[in-house]
């Protein structure tokens, strides 16, 4: 095909390039969504994923959170919660005392000792005394598994 004056090769490679492009678009469209966090469900349906879009952050909502007793004092704060077998929340670990990391006393009270008022928690008749005298709480130490050897 020899060139032509009135630029008709131009407008062909453009519509070809254009068409392609389209058709690469939208070949990789569906792949490219299926990367995205909250598309694709990993390991669940996606109504279980479109539930954890619009869940609840025990990080964002409980962690270092403070801790008050009945007279609004703050006794502590949530440094962890410990999730039992059964998917319950069972024990709140509080950071109890200390000063720029050092000395931090932990101890884990059951949640239904809580309660919430006013958007804050209350530990009722608690004092930072009373949770520095309660056994320190210490996370199970769990072997590690062994590797697996290399095939040779």
């Amino acid at each position: 095909m020899e060139p032509s004056g009135d630029g008709t090769d131009l407008m062909m490679k453009m519509k070809a390039q254009i068409c392609a492009g389209a058709l690469l678009f939208s070949c990789a469209l569906p792949a490219a969504m299926a990367q995205i966090a909250g598309v694709q469900p990993l390991g669940g349906s996606v109504e279980e994923t479109n539930g954890l879009l619009h869940g609840w952050s025990v990080r964002r909502a409980l962690v270092n959170e403070p801790v008050y007793n009945d007279t609004n004092d703050k006794v502590g704060s949530i440094y962890d919660v410990i999730i039992a077998p059964d998917r319950k929340a069972t024990y709140a670990v509080l950071s109890v005392g200390g000063f720029l990391g050092m000395g931090i006393h932990y101890v884990a009270i059951p949640v239904d000792h809580f309660t919430i008022r006013d958007g804050n928690l209350y530990l009722a008749g608690a004092t930072k005394q009373a949770l520095k005298d309660v056994p320190e709480f210490e996370y199970n130490k769990l072997e590690k598994a062994t590797k697996p050897h290399k095939m040779d």
